[in-house]
């Protein structure tokens, strides 16, 4: 498998490797919807965070990406100035996938970025990377992610009973999607535009 872009451009957005002096970004994103996160991001701080606290985790991010361990990416705005969320292509699912995670800051819901951003990573991950599959995990309550991977043409598998962790009381339930490099042909995803980079800036 390839490493994913460190930078990659969509129409309206700048998805790439964290860094470090994203830090008050970061924090800035996060803790401007603190209730929104928590309500199924499991690494929601429950309180603002002290800044060297998110650059020591951006700190992470960008060492496991640069290991080839997990690609964890920020979302910004066209002329990175604003977080407005954080995805990532992870390699937790087994040989020959790679999972998709998102969330958005709570006043970037809505806009239809986290599908922009999905479809991207999808083509990124099928051609760019070689995997034969790609999955985006959901809990069921979370009504309005549960429209973007259907939107994008992957296939409902199946919900698996208490499979996620909780921020507190029993495991959450988790519908699986799935989405195989011989079926990107014709789906939204398929037709996603982007334009990639690597950690030189060298198009891809």
């Amino acid at each position: 498998m390839r490493t994913p872009p460190y930078r990659i451009e969509t129409d309206r957005l700048v998805v790439r490797c964290w860094e470090p002096r994203d830090a008050p970004l970061l924090k800035e994103a996060v803790e401007s919807g603190l209730t929104h996160l928590r309500a199924f991001m499991i690494w929601a701080p429950d309180a603002p965070e002290p800044l060297e606290d998110v650059i020591g985790r951006l700190r992470g991010f960008r060492a496991d990406f640069d290991r080839d361990e997990n690609w964890i990416m920020g979302i910004f705005d066209a002329d990175e100035q604003q977080v407005l969320g954080g995805t990532g292509l992870h390699p937790r699912q087994g040989p020959g996938g790679l999972e998709i995670g998102y969330w958005l800051r709570a006043d970037a819901v809505g806009n239809g970025y986290a599908t922009e951003v999905a479809a991207a990573l999808t083509r990124i991950g099928i051609e760019h990377c070689g995997v034969d599959r790609i999955e985006i995990r959901i809990d069921p309550a979370n009504a309005s992610s549960l429209p973007i991977p259907r939107r994008l043409g992957f296939t409902e598998e199946a919900t698996l009973r208490r499979r996620l962790e909780a921020r507190d009381g029993p495991m959450r339930d988790v519908v699986v999607f799935t989405l195989f490099a011989d079926e990107l042909a014709g789906t939204a995803a398929g037709e996603a535009q982007y334009r990639a980079f690597d950690a030189a800036g060298r198009p891809l």
